[in-house]
């Protein structure tokens, strides 16, 4: 058996390699359109850390209750449902919009990113929710005012400012 059929048979088994991986250049071409429509909490954190016009606008598309339990600094509340009729009126489209709701296992910041897209906005998705911000430590805002929890270490670096990612 040649080194093709042995690595042909190994993969059949493997459920990583069942699929073969893509092309390098099909790769490359998926992640740098991934990284078009996606930002992590780390980088928005630190981008609106930096002081002065980040470049964006933050935008928080989940219900009032949920804006009241908590928030990032400075986002704009607009629940996905009211974005066709109020975002035209509260955003500007030549600034770009990234969106969050809960977190990973919510597709709100999913259905307010294509609203907006919909409406000429460009767009990106932060990664992660509300519940990543706070996870890694960042400082947020609930009705009653500043709130910030120690960084979760699965999650971010307890000793460090940068992940290195």
């Amino acid at each position: 058996m040649n080194a093709t059929a042995r690595a042909g048979t190994a993969n059949a088994a493997n459920p990583v390699l069942r699929v073969a991986p893509a092309t390098p250049a099909a790769a490359a071409a998926h992640f740098a359109a991934s990284l078009a429509f996606h930002a992590d909490v780390s980088d928005v954190a630190s981008a609106l850390a930096a002081g002065g016009d980040p470049g964006f606008v933050v935008l928080d598309s989940r219900s009032t209750a949920s804006w009241d339990q908590g928030h990032v600094p400075g986002a704009v509340h607009l629940p996905t449902a009211l974005i066709p009729e109020q975002a035209g009126r509260l955003l500007d489209r030549s600034v770009p919009v990234v969106t969050y709701c809960w977190g990973p296992g919510c597709n709100g910041a999913t259905r307010a990113a294509l609203a907006l897209a919909e409406l000429g906005f460009q767009v990106k998705e932060m990664l992660g929710g509300f519940e990543y911000w706070v996870r890694e430590g960042f400082a947020y805002e609930t009705w009653e005012g500043s709130r910030r929890r120690a960084a979760d270490a699965l999650t971010a670096p307890v000793d460090s400012e940068d992940c290195g990612c």
